[in-house]
């Protein structure tokens, strides 16, 4: 680790502790070249994989624009936002344990509508409409009989 000081490469580790919530380090540590402390964090690096759109475009995976959709969906609808926040955290976590580089969007969408199934089923339904492009009534007769 590069001194702030003085730029040597040469430091020792005086201190490790974890953080309280446990997701880094913090390293205590002594410049061997001019004796001076400091501290460091160390976290790791998580890549979630590139959403790969229908017209095949890629973009970074946005937690928000998952919370969009959910929020829409869920609008006047009587769901705690602990339990969106939970079902967002879940979808993160099923993308990270894919390990793909690359996710379609419609995959994203699934696992939103899933979440949402479990949330509240009128959401749900919304969503599906939207998603789905419902054209009539049969389409929505079709996912509330699969309810």
């Amino acid at each position: 680790m590069k001194c702030p000081f003085c730029g040597t490469l040469d430091s020792q580790v005086i201190d490790s502790r974890a953080s309280d919530s446990g997701d880094s380090i913090r390293r205590r540590r002594r410049c061997l070249a001019c004796n001076r402390r400091f501290t460091t964090y160390e976290t790791a690096d998580i890549r979630l994989p590139q959403v790969v759109k229908q017209n095949g475009q890629r973009e970074d995976y946005s937690a928000d624009k998952v919370r969009v959709s959910f929020m829409r969906a869920l609008h006047k609808r009587p769901v705690p936002v602990e339990l969106v926040d939970a079902a967002i955290d879940r979808i993160r976590q099923h993308l990270l344990t894919l390990g793909e580089r690359e996710v379609q969007s419609l995959r994203v969408g699934e696992m939103v509508m899933e979440e949402l199934r479990r949330l509240d089923k009128v959401a749900y339904v919304r969503f599906a409409s939207v998603y789905r492009s419902f054209q009539d009534l049969d389409d929505f007769r079709d996912v509330i009989r699969d309810l």
